[in-house]
């Protein structure tokens, strides 16, 4: 993917579906140029407005989709979009489960101006299943009571924060929009599930002891639709420290008319996951993402859980994340083949 970024938001109206925008706003806000959206969308990332030939002249290279939805199907009538994207001179790139150049009209486009089409969903290499065999280093992995609760977010900023310390860490991607702001990554749930924890275990290799790795999470143990991609990650990760991430105000899990699980039996179910690779794997932070609450709100949140759970908590965003890389430093890690 060439920056500059024209971001594609379709006319999405639902809240958290702009998460791939969202995010490169966030963590690249120097790569993203422009917004590009259809009449209706309710979404802004408060960048200018742009039509993908006023991204090009203004300097923006490729075109990336910047919204998800529930099965990751590209809608039909967006693929003009697309199309006006390569004709104007811009690569495209998506993270959706269905690839773009599999459609025949952007195919076509493509091949016919000599863009790049850039479906990174898709992996591009094998892996082997996952042996638990255990490797050095040190890895931190982000879990959560729900999917889109700020799991990319937290490692994000856990992986800042100790970096700012001088600490050797690295952030490995898991997702799409992860692995758009890092450059590198596995896009963990497009992975064949018999070799899930074998991509995570390629991920995050045997390092120096000394060395952080602070892993992506996906979907939720709690969630019926997605916790078998969790626990393969959990399994591959084989991680020391885990940081439950968790929205207060969140009632019911995602897309579905069922109660978010108590934390104490996230906690509990995490942990036990873990254990299988990692004996002392253990959950030692929460991370909340209070983004649709007040400031007050958020504090009283935080003091609230904290004492709930006895753990560390806080927003990494809004309050940062030294409280919860503390957590992690404090851990006992067991000393590694």
């Amino acid at each position: 993917m060439q920056a500059p970024f024209l971001i594609f938001l379709g006319d999405t109206a639902l809240r958290g579906t702009d998460k791939t925008g969202a995010g490169l706003v966030e963590w690249r806000p120097a790569d993203c140029l422009a917004q590009y959206r259809l009449p209706g969308c309710a979404v802004d990332l408060g960048r200018p407005d742009m039509s993908p030939a006023e991204a090009r002249a203004a300097g923006a290279r490729t075109m990336v989709v910047g919204v998800v939805n529930v099965g990751g199907i590209f809608p039909d009538h967006w693929v003009q979009s697309v199309i006006a994207a390569l004709e104007a001179g811009l690569d495209v790139a998506a993270g959706l489960h269905q690839r773009l150049i599999d459609i025949p009209a952007i195919a076509e486009a493509a091949a016919r101006t000599g863009r790049d089409v850039h479906d990174i969903r898709q992996p591009t290499r094998a892996f082997a299943p996952g042996n638990g065999e255990p490797r050095s280093g040190k890895r931190l992995l982000t879990v959560g009571v729900d999917c889109v609760v700020g799991k990319k977010y937290t490692a994000l900023a856990i992986a800042r924060d100790m970096r700012a310390r001088g600490l050797d860490a690295d952030f490995r991607a898991t997702g799409q929009t992860g692995l758009m702001i890092a450059g590198r990554g596995v896009v963990i749930d497009a992975v064949i599930a018999d070799f899930i924890s074998g991509a995570a275990e390629w991920l995050s290799p045997a390092a120096d002891p000394d060395h952080w790795d602070i892993i992506e999470g996906q979907g939720a143990l709690g969630h019926p639709s997605y916790a078998g991609v969790t626990l393969g990650l959990i399994h591959g990760s084989q991680p020391d420290a885990l940081v439950l991430c968790h929205e207060p105000v969140r009632t019911h899990l995602l897309g579905l008319n069922q109660a978010i699980p108590p934390l104490d039996r996230c906690i509990a179910a995490n942990e036990a996951a873990a254990r299988l690779t990692n004996p002392a794997a253990r959950v030692v932070a929460i991370a909340l993402n209070t983004g649709a609450m007040s400031a007050a709100e958020a504090d009283a949140a935080r003091d609230r859980i904290a004492a709930e759970t006895g753990l560390p908590c806080a927003d990494p965003i809004r309050h940062g994340a030294a409280a919860l890389v503390d957590a992690a430093l404090r851990a006992p890690v067991p000393v590694r083949a």
